[in-house]
């Protein structure tokens, strides 16, 4: 089989995991910007953060012939210091012409505060006035369906915002009608702790169909599983779908979304 790994925190994992994915049919991995576990204390982390994505990462994974594209942002878990968030915004435009810049994310909502939503609306004017696709996190646990009304209402408010160049990710079953209803892609994340489990995403699929999803396995440094998208789609198969409408899943639909940027190249 092959597949995409559309949200993948490489930096945080370590070179067999690497070996693992390509050898399970990975043929592209995306690494949205994330927090790196603490908060950062001036842009200055920031900016050699944006040269480890652009540069470093996609070298380490070209060793094992993996085109790597990143996002990048400063992440909702570190939108509380506005000024901090203003001055990080502003480095960000030098690395856009970057080959492997998709557009900006992982952009969004924690804990749903008046600072994260301002930063927010910064974030999506930055890709409008850039034309750049957005990758959007939505909060964890309850306060997800009312972070996510409020990101949806952000997107919706900024006219220039296209929705159907918009990734809602994290969708859970009480928030994926909201996101595709609004037009927009919707991203079901696969942990085994939290989020959704491959039995919950396929469940959603079923109910939704798969047209404007796409699964990722968001690995980071965190209790996760690099390979959490192949798995799922051994539970694709065991439910029914067929090798080509679980290759236009786990392949096809990742790299129509992405392909919106001229930036993305099909994998051979």
């Amino acid at each position: 089989m092959r597949y995409i790994e559309p949200h993948g925190h490489m930096v945080s994992r370590v070179t067999d995991d690497y070996v693992n994915m390509v050898t399970a049919g990975c043929a592209a991995v995306c690494e949205p910007a994330f927090w790196a576990g603490f908060d950062r204390s001036s842009p200055d982390g920031f900016f050699d953060y944006f040269k480890q994505l652009t540069e470093y990462e996609p070298k380490r994974a070209a060793k094992f012939g993996l085109p790597h594209y990143c996002w990048l942002c400063i992440n909702p878990k570190e939108s509380e210091d506005v000024r901090l968030a203003e001055e990080v915004i502003a480095l960000i435009p030098q690395f856009l012409n970057a080959p492997g810049v998709l557009g900006i994310g992982e952009i969004g909502l924690n804990k749903n505060s008046r600072n994260e939503l301002k930063v927010l609306e910064m974030h999506i004017d930055l890709a409008a006035r850039h034309d750049q696709l957005i990758l959007v996190h939505t909060p964890h646990l309850e306060d997800k369906w009312k972070g996510t009304k409020l990101i949806l209402d952000a997107l919706k408010n900024d006219r220039r915002v296209k929705p159907e160049r918009v990734i809602v990710d994290h969708v859970e079953e009480h928030t994926v009608k909201l996101v595709l209803d609004a037009g927009h892609w919707g991203g079901m994340t696969l942990y085994p702790e939290s989020k959704c489990t491959a039995a919950r995403a396929i469940d959603i699929l079923d109910t939704m169909g798969t047209d404007r999803l796409w699964m990722n396995s968001a690995c980071d440094w965190g209790v996760s599983v690099p390979l959490a998208v192949p798995y799922a789609a051994l539970e694709m198969r065991k439910r029914g779908y067929t090798p080509g409408q679980i290759d236009q899943f786990v392949f096809g639909n990742p790299a129509r979304f992405m392909s919106q940027t001229a930036k993305f190249k099909m994998p051979e």
